[in-house]
């Protein structure tokens, strides 16, 4: 009997397509977000070099102290990486949703970082 694929396979996969078309720049880096269970992290990447030029994640101890739910943490880093973005010299990047749904944790974080001043 054949066995269903997972759930992280099927993300995996949805991923995989949609990295195809998607590339981060040096003028537009790719701002890429990994949701777990209880965490979120975020990455703004220049693909050309293999580069990370900024990053936040939940784990940081002053998002982590938070007693917050998990959306407003998410909500938190969206904010965070903006503002290390800019400091990094990056006011434009590409959304990179990982094959996530864009709604609940990931649209947080997107719209906080729009909010701060990145432009995607």
């Amino acid at each position: 009997m054949a066995q269903a694929p997972s759930r992280s396979a099927g993300r995996q996969k949805r991923h995989e397509r949609i990295r195809l078309t998607l590339r981060g720049t040096a003028a537009r880096p790719r701002l890429a977000v990994f949701r777990s269970i209880d965490q979120i992290y975020a990455q703004v990447i220049d693909d050309t070099v293999g580069r990370t030029l900024a990053a936040a994640s939940s784990l940081e101890p002053e998002i982590r102290t938070l007693q917050a739910t998990k959306t407003e943490r998410a909500r938190t880093v969206g904010r965070l990486v903006a503002e290390r973005a800019k400091d990094a010299g990056v006011a434009s990047v590409v959304f990179d949703r990982a094959g996530y749904r864009y709604h609940g944790r990931v649209k947080s974080l997107a719209d906080a970082a729009r909010e701060a001043g990145l432009d995607f």
